[in-house]
């Protein structure tokens, strides 16, 4: 799959500035995520620079994987291409790393980019809301479309409210329709991060701090709600995802120290309890 470049603080690219028209989205404080639909109908996915194991999504990585999954129209996709292994979809995992998102209304996946091997580009930003909002996955969200470079100061400029929370926005992806963009991060997103603390505690405290009943309660009471069967294997599936992508900024932090096997095993006590009505001390 075709890898995506990193992108360029404004001050890095000032000839973005100097002529043609800009799209200002959000910037998302996430995981980027690439996939692409292979010829055998099944989806493949990746990070910013490696693809994953079809059977070993990591696991960070999955509540966007199955949102993809659950929403991508395959159908309309192949009616709409020739090769549809030529197109790579980029796209940001929604996951706490520095802010913290309205997890109930934020989508798994926010679609950001795609690349058309045909074409040897990445689309325009018009193009690219298109084609995720068609193929049934939300865009990005654009704060403002085609303003004129020449009236834009990116120095002066004041990052907006995010769409997806109560409070501002992590910063600004400043696009153009030929290629070029550059990001305008929130004056304390550095300072966001660095305020997370990372897990350290053994698996079964961290369990017991995770595995809450709130938590496990809205897993099955949306798994009920799709008229699923809220049993122990799909409420746990679902109970890992979601502390995966709240409680990313802990247990994926550099200076954390989880065996991810050991809490695994521990949350699925916890979650047993849980469901079969003992306490626990749930919070």
């Amino acid at each position: 799959m075709k890898q995506y470049p990193a992108v360029p603080r404004a001050e890095e690219a000032a000839d973005l500035f100097d002529s043609g028209h800009l799209w200002l989205q959000e910037r998302i404080d996430g995981a980027l995520v690439r996939f692409r639909l292979r010829d055998s109908g099944l989806l493949q996915f990746g990070d910013r620079t490696r693809p994953f194991d079809a059977e070993e999504v990591p696991l960070p990585y999955r509540h966007a994987v199955r949102h993809v999954r659950e929403s991508f129209d395959r159908e309309e996709f192949r009616n709409t291409v020739a090769d549809v292994e030529s197109v790579v979809f980029v796209g940001v995992a929604t996951v706490r790393r520095g802010v913290e998102y309205d997890w109930a209304r934020t989508p798994g996946l926010l679609g950001l980019d795609v690349w058309d091997a045909d074409r040897g580009r990445f689309l325009p930003p018009d193009s690219v809301e298109q084609i995720f909002e068609q193929l049934g996955l939300r865009p990005v969200n654009a704060f403002s479309k085609e303003v004129r470079a020449v009236d834009f100061d990116p120095e002066s400029y004041e990052v907006p409210d995010s769409a997806w929370r109560d409070g501002p926005a992590a910063g600004v992806v400043v696009r153009n329709k030929t290629g070029g963009r550059a990001t305008i991060p929130h004056p304390a997103s550095d300072e966001w991060r660095e305020e997370s603390d990372p897990a350290t505690a053994p698996a079964a405290d961290l369990a017991d701090e995770f595995v809450t009943r709130e938590r496990v309660e809205r897993v099955a009471q949306t798994l009920e709600a799709s008229g699923r069967t809220a049993d122990f294997d799909a409420v746990f599936d679902r109970l890992l995802e979601a502390i995966a992508r709240e409680e990313y900024h802990r247990l994926f932090h550099d200076r954390a120290s989880v065996d991810l096997r050991a809490f695994r095993s521990a949350a699925a006590e916890r979650t047993q309890e849980l469901l079969h009505g003992g306490n626990g001390g749930a919070a």
